[in-house]
């Protein structure tokens, strides 16, 4: 599947930062990982550190699938407001993913630290604003039950959003949100699992898997085989190959990102911003003043079509914006698009789809994709060891 189209930010920006080998012989190892982006990056990062012998695999050059197309808007909410997953799911599960993701960017950030990652990391505010007047009691519910289950927010009436730029109704202002540059800590991670003894191999494509009593051997397409104890498949929307299982429905997104601005807002330049609207609208400025939106999804057909639709795509995006911050002069220097996927619930998926077959899947599906990934990191560990988990059982294939 081709996740996005040619052109993103990221790539641009740091260039091809480490380069790795294709795979030309047959190995064995303890475990395999199938994706190179920012999930197999973090997954192999919490493996190496516990001593386990590890392989990452990804078909094409590292870290070129959807973290390139990423925007990195790090949140602990979730594509599904509290109130209504609390129906979905019941206020544990709910509650516990909130709280859950509100953790997973403070660990994120001092996996950056460990590393010394230069990802640009930063800590924001998280604007959830409404556009219009109906959708005001829909955003005071959420906000009243943010406050119930323990969560720091703040209401912010429309006189409150126009200081800052945005012409909006209101909104709920939270206090722990980032935003970082994916590409290169994703790059950065591998970088570090590496010099750690991990081996990587790149433009590697795993055409099958097949189970030898207790081992699993992947098959790449250039005949050679891989030997492993558990295979561990990070290869978000492309899970949609492998899995019998539909777990998530495909989207289309745009994403443009402005030319460097010479001045920028302070109140903008301290928060990410995205909407009450399906699909909604996001917002986020870079370390060197780009603003970078995204949004206008569609239902995910083909890449070509997709791509084709990225002109027209453009403007509109660039319309949506110049309705918000209308003071802001927007002049659009990149624009990509990208595939992701919703899950029923906003959810991800961790675990073995089949409790007999040493394949784990870690799949961020959503807006949340790198929160989910850390999230996933931290149960990884016991799905190997078939312990009991709760993350485990609240994203659990089945459900």
């Amino acid at each position: 599947m081709k996740l996005r189209s040619t052109e993103t930010f990221w790539p641009l920006k740091s260039a091809i930062i480490y380069s790795y080998p294709s795979i030309d012989e047959d190995i064995n190892t303890e475990i395999l990982i199938i994706g190179g982006g920012i999930t197999g990056a973090l997954i192999a990062y919490k493996l190496i550190n516990e001593g386990k012998k590890v392989v990452l695999v990804d078909r094409r050059d590292i870290c070129n699938g959807s973290t390139a197309a990423s925007t990195a808007l790090l949140q602990y909410e979730i594509d599904v407001s509290l109130h209504e997953l609390i129906k979905l799911r019941g206020l544990e599960c709910a509650v516990d993913s909130y709280k859950n993701g509100k953790q997973a960017i403070f660990d994120l950030g001092n996996i950056i630290e460990t590393i010394k990652s230069d990802c640009q990391f930063e800590f924001k505010k998280s604007i959830y604003y409404c556009s219009f007047k109906k959708d005001i009691p829909f955003l005071k519910h959420e906000f009243k039950t943010r406050k119930q289950n323990g969560f720091n927010v703040n209401w912010l009436e429309e006189s409150d959003l126009k200081k800052m730029g945005l012409h909006a109704m209101a909104a709920i202002e939270s206090n722990t949100a980032a935003v970082m540059d994916p590409y290169r800590l994703a790059n950065d991670l591998l970088h570090y699992c590496q010099q750690k003894g991990m081996q990587i191999f790149d433009r590697t494509n795993i055409t099958s898997i097949h189970k030898q009593k207790t081992k699993l051997t992947a098959h790449t397409e250039n005949r050679h085989l891989i030997t492993a104890t558990h295979i561990i498949h990070c290869s978000g929307y492309e899970s949609t190959e492998t899995l019998t299982e539909k777990v998530v429905d495909l989207k289309s997104t745009y994403v443009i990102a402005s030319e460097a601005l010479p001045e920028v807002p302070s109140s903008f330049k301290n928060a990410i911003f995205w909407d009450t609207g399906s699909p909604y609208f996001y917002f986020r400025i870079t370390e060197d003043n780009r603003i970078i939106m995204g949004g206008g999804d569609e239902e995910f057909k083909d890449p070509i079509k997709r791509d084709k639709l990225l002109p027209k795509k453009e403007q509109f995006l660039l319309r949506q914006f110049q309705k918000r911050f209308p003071d802001i002069n927007f002049k659009i220097d990149y624009s990509w698009a990208g595939t992701f996927g919703e899950t029923k619930d906003g959810l991800p998926y961790f675990g073995k789809p089949n409790p007999d077959k040493n394949e784990h899947y870690v799949l961020g599906f959503g807006g949340n994709g790198i929160t989910f990934s850390v999230l996933g990191m931290n149960s990884i560990l016991d799905s190997i060891n078939d312990k009991e988990n709760k993350d485990l059982e609240y994203y659990r294939f089945g459900r």
